[in-house]
């Protein structure tokens, strides 16, 4: 959003039948820098990414704008990427890193967000994609689509978001609670992060649930009618 950025993350990691519950979102803040760093896909992969990363940080690696940072995560990408997308292929599994990458640092003149591909390019998003999912994405998207723009609220899209994560909850077997929601107002360098259980936003799940029944109830009937009447000649007997 104009005022900053909100980031969700989903905690549940699937293995065949086996679910496990992760964090995959990484928090980076250090003077004037702030970034986060979300991931979909293989965890083995993610968590080798990640690390590589850290160790450029703990080694004092530092960037003044963020898409420094983001070239460097996706050198660590490609690093893994060579090291392991044969052994993996051959296993049966695809290398399918996906990465959401945002913040500010101290040269950026605003909050940045980038999306990078497992191939380890990316692409910066703007006002003009004020979201992007990776992951299960199919059944969130509609909500964000008719919600949100750039101008937004920082409270609209927290609350937006977790109605397109509670759809996609609803629908897939590999999205559930606790969810991991980062805040970052442009120009603070600080960022806040706090998780949310299902009983923590149970009754909001609820009530979503019952405000689209009455939403549905509440649309008239009438443009159906000519449908209808067909239908209700069609089951006439013949002679009728």
């Amino acid at each position: 959003m104009k005022d900053g950025l909100v980031a969700i993350a989903d905690t549940r990691v699937t293995s065949g039948t086996d679910t496990t519950e992760k964090k995959k979102i990484y928090l980076y803040q250090k003077d004037q820098s702030s970034l986060f760093i979300m991931t979909s896909g293989l965890r083995s992969v993610r968590d080798k990414a990640v690390l590589y990363f850290k160790e450029l940080l703990d080694e004092g690696r530092e960037y003044n704008k963020l898409y420094k940072a983001v070239n460097d995560f996706g050198a660590q990408v490609k690093r893994v990427a060579k090291e392991d997308r044969e052994a993996l292929e051959q296993a049966g599994f695809r290398f399918n890193l996906n990465t959401i990458i945002g913040g500010q640092l101290k040269d950026d003149e605003e909050h940045k967000l980038f999306l990078l591909y497992p191939e380890g390019n990316w692409v910066e998003l703007g006002g003009g994609a004020p979201y992007v999912i990776v992951g299960n994405a199919g059944h969130g998207k509609a909500i964000l689509n008719r919600t949100l723009t750039h101008e937004s609220s920082m409270h609209l899209a927290l609350k937006a978001g977790f109605l397109s994560f509670d759809s996609t909850r609803a629908s897939a077997n590999d999205v559930d609670f606790p969810i991991d929601v980062v805040l970052y107002r442009s120009n603070s360098f600080g960022m806040v992060e706090h998780r949310y259980t299902k009983k923590d936003l149970e009754s909001i799940s609820e009530q979503w649930a019952e405000e689209l029944k009455t939403a549905l109830e509440k649309i008239p009937n009438e443009w159906m009618n000519a449908a209808f009447d067909d239908l209700n000649e069609s089951n006439l007997p013949d002679g009728c």
